[in-house]
């Protein structure tokens, strides 16, 4: 047999595990992770290599109904990832109300096998579990449906191997010793949005951007500097906080978690820049990325 190599789109709601499972997966924090929905905004691959094959998965936003310019745009990456797909992942869990039908529309025409994975089950009983997997056999009529918890590796075997006897022959789509398409950069500002995930509440973070203005590599040391954009001078003011002590606990996190990740010293500095209404002007969403 000759060498396999697919793209692989784990899709879903927010907070149903896509993150969770695409770390699991690939075996590397690609993709922030945190307890609140729509932690993901961006499609991140994570690159899976052996001398036999090549997987590519791809983790994307949350299905919601767009409410600005930029949840179309997080929209308009999902919708790709499902046109680009050799294999479809359909993470929901055991939470979710029969109310899916804004993502079963998102699957209409797609010719991928499709393998619905029913996650945190962990947190269920069997019964809800197997009523869940009879709705989505039904519903969807999948290659598969996989009862799985994420964050507890339950089953995560299982589903690689389905991925592996599904790829398609094909020669590497990317160099073997590539993990993603990101750069250091792009991961480098995740590790300070998940800080602002964690830290702030209500709609705070979820009107945050954060931009990386700066990355000097040294052989000990790395230097970072990074804006964090917000809507309205008063999301600046509880950035910051009083003295600045809540921009001091984002930065002095975000470092830590930096510091795991590229294995070298971090020096990080940030500051807070008001772009009013930035999620819904296009010039500013594609100079951040979002195309």
């Amino acid at each position: 047999m000759g060498h396999k190599a697919g793209f692989v789109s784990i899709i879903g709601k927010p907070n149903a595990g896509k993150s969770t499972l695409m770390n699991a997966l690939v075996g590397e924090k690609m993709s922030i992770i945190t307890p609140k929905a729509q932690t993901t905004r961006h499609r991140i691959l994570g690159i899976v290599n052996t001398d036999e094959y090549q997987i590519v998965f791809s983790d994307t936003p949350g299905i919601i109904k767009p409410h600005y310019e930029l949840h179309e745009r997080m929209m308009h990456q999902v919708e790709g990832s499902i046109v680009d797909a050799d294999l479809i992942l359909l993470v929901t869990d055991i939470y979710e109300e029969y109310d899916e039908e804004d993502v079963i529309k998102k699957l209409a025409g797609s010719e991928a096998p499709l393998l619905v994975l029913v996650n945190k089950i962990d947190q269920s009983d069997e019964e809800k579990v197997k009523a869940k997997i009879e709705y989505w056999q039904e519903k969807l009529n999948p290659k598969a449906v996989f009862a799985i918890s994420a964050l507890h590796d339950h089953n995560v075997i299982s589903v690689m191997n389905f991925v592996i006897e599904h790829l398609p022959e094909h020669p590497a789509y990317y160099e073997k010793d590539q993990l993603t398409d990101r750069n250091d950069r792009f991961f480098a500002s995740e590790m300070i949005r998940a800080q602002l995930l964690k830290q702030y509440k209500k709609e705070i973070p979820y009107s945050c951007e954060v931009i990386v203005t700066a990355f000097v590599e040294g052989e000990k040391l790395h230097r970072i500097s990074a804006e964090i954009i917000v809507e309205r001078d008063s999301q600046k003011n509880i950035i910051i906080g009083e003295g600045g002590k809540m921009l001091k606990i984002v930065g002095t996190y975000a470092r830590r978690d930096m510091e795991e990740f590229f294995q070298k010293k971090i020096f990080l500095e940030t500051f807070v820049k008001v772009i009013p209404d930035w999620r819904s002007k296009k010039n500013y969403l594609k100079k951040f990325g979002y195309e």
